[in-house]
């Protein structure tokens, strides 16, 4: 009975309208991407345990898209994260940002950090790359996605996820993390950190980071650059001097706009540059 409601809750789940709540106000520089020319909003993907939702975006027109996996911060798939999808699908990629807290609860609808970061916590990484191949598999098979082509982003979080993920699936041809925590101890839920697996990561992987970044110390990054070299996956990391965490966060006070611009080139060059 108990899997059974489990199943239910998965599958009636929906993704957050607006921004999450534990980050207000909201910043006055929002940038704002219009679904025009677009196919954009909800899915359910089917995953080993019932479904969970999503937020796709893509052309409206063709087919074989290059496929890029947005990885969510801690405040859930809410309305920057689906932006984001947005602002590919303009550029002809086939953007997914699967909600990957949902089975732990849902954070859009917390006022404050302190109560989301237990739900977060509860999240196991095998899980989180569990759901991330069933959508890599729900976009080749359900959403014109080409699976020769794809590539991952993530913030926060995500960022973190991002270089896991890169070291999961072979398949994977680049990836963007941003800010993402790069070390920390070895549980259960947490087996493995970034700066574990950077020297057999083969997927070319960009991290790009703060200096102002108060949670993630230069230490920590530099330690990671050096497993990097050690390693054969082409992957760099840049640092932007004076910008702290979520630089990229348009929505939030913490957004630089002259990196996260400079950042988002980068980011494109690098799919083009390993052909996604």
């Amino acid at each position: 009975m108990q899997e059974i409601t489990r199943r239910k809750f998965i599958a009636t789940a929906t993704l957050a309208t607006g921004f999450a709540l534990a980050v207000q106000p909201i910043s006055a520089g929002v940038i704002t991407t219009d679904a025009k020319g677009l196919v954009a909003g909800a899915v359910k993907i089917p995953v080993k345990d019932g479904e969970i939702p999503a937020y796709r975006a893509a052309p409206a027109t063709g087919s074989n898209f290059p496929i890029v996996l947005v990885i969510q911060e801690i405040f859930g798939v809410h309305e920057h994260i689906q932006d984001i999808t947005r602002r590919f699908a303009k550029l002809g990629y086939l953007a997914i940002a699967p909600e990957l807290f949902v089975r732990q609860g849902d954070v859009s609808k917390l006022s404050t950090i302190d109560q989301i970061l237990p739900i977060v916590a509860k999240v196991p990484d095998t899980q989180v790359l569990s759901d991330l191949d069933a959508t890599v598999d729900w976009a080749v098979k359900s959403a014109k996605g080409n699976a020769d082509k794809l590539a991952i982003t993530g913030f926060c979080w995500g960022g973190r996820i991002t270089w896991l993920y890169a070291a999961h699936n072979p398949k994977v041809k680049a990836g963007v993390a941003w800010y993402g925590r790069l070390v920390g101890d070895s549980t259960d839920l947490t087996p493995k950190h970034p700066i574990d697996i950077a020297s057999a990561l083969k997927v070319p992987v960009l991290g790009l980071y703060g200096g102002k970044d108060t949670g993630i110390p230069l230490d920590t990054v530099n330690q990671m650059r050096d497993r990097l070299k050690s390693g054969k996956s082409k992957s760099q990391i840049i640092v932007y001097p004076d910008a702290p965490h979520a630089f990229f966060a348009d929505y939030r006070p913490s957004y630089r706009e002259k990196e996260a611009k400079e950042g988002w080139k980068r980011l494109l060059a690098w799919f083009k540059k390993y052909g996604v």
